[in-house]
């Protein structure tokens, strides 16, 4: 069978792999975004 591959390169684990990481870190940075939203939020009302 032929090298599995998309256009990235990746092979089909090795993409589902890296997906699941980045949904971490991605909702990592939302959260920690999000919260210094708030914070300032509290700090300094803009309404």
């Amino acid at each position: 069978m032929a090298d599995m591959r998309s256009l990235s390169g990746l092979t089909p684990e090795q993409a589902k792999e890296f997906h699941e990481q980045f949904k971490v870190t991605y909702t990592a940075f939302v959260g920690i975004a999000a919260l210094a939203h708030i914070l300032v939020l509290a700090w300094k009302p803009w309404f």
